[in-house]
């Protein structure tokens, strides 16, 4: 999985990309609030996108495996899994 701040110590390419004008205002306003240019906040925001996908993939595929090989839960774990995830308070 990708570390935080990736970008300074990998190979770095040059990308280019059309962005909507209201997003593009966006980036300009978080990138002038932190004192950080373009390049940063994009670095930043691809590297916590890639981080999320990269881990959601890697879930799906062992549930996959776990299906694949009939590991289900049984209707008493549902329940449980249920009845703590909708009583939170």
């Amino acid at each position: 999985m990708l570390q935080g701040n990736f970008h300074k110590t990998m190979s770095k390419e040059n990308i280019t990309f059309w962005i909507d004008s209201d997003q593009k205002a966006a980036l300009d306003a978080i990138a002038a609030g932190m004192n950080r240019d373009h390049s940063y906040i994009l670095n930043e925001a691809v590297a916590t996108y890639l981080e999320m996908y990269q881990w959601q993939t890697e879930q799906i595929q062992k549930r996959i495996a776990e299906a694949n090989t009939g590991d289900f839960a049984d209707a008493e774990e549902v329940k449980a899994t249920f009845a703590r995830l909708t009583n939170v308070y």
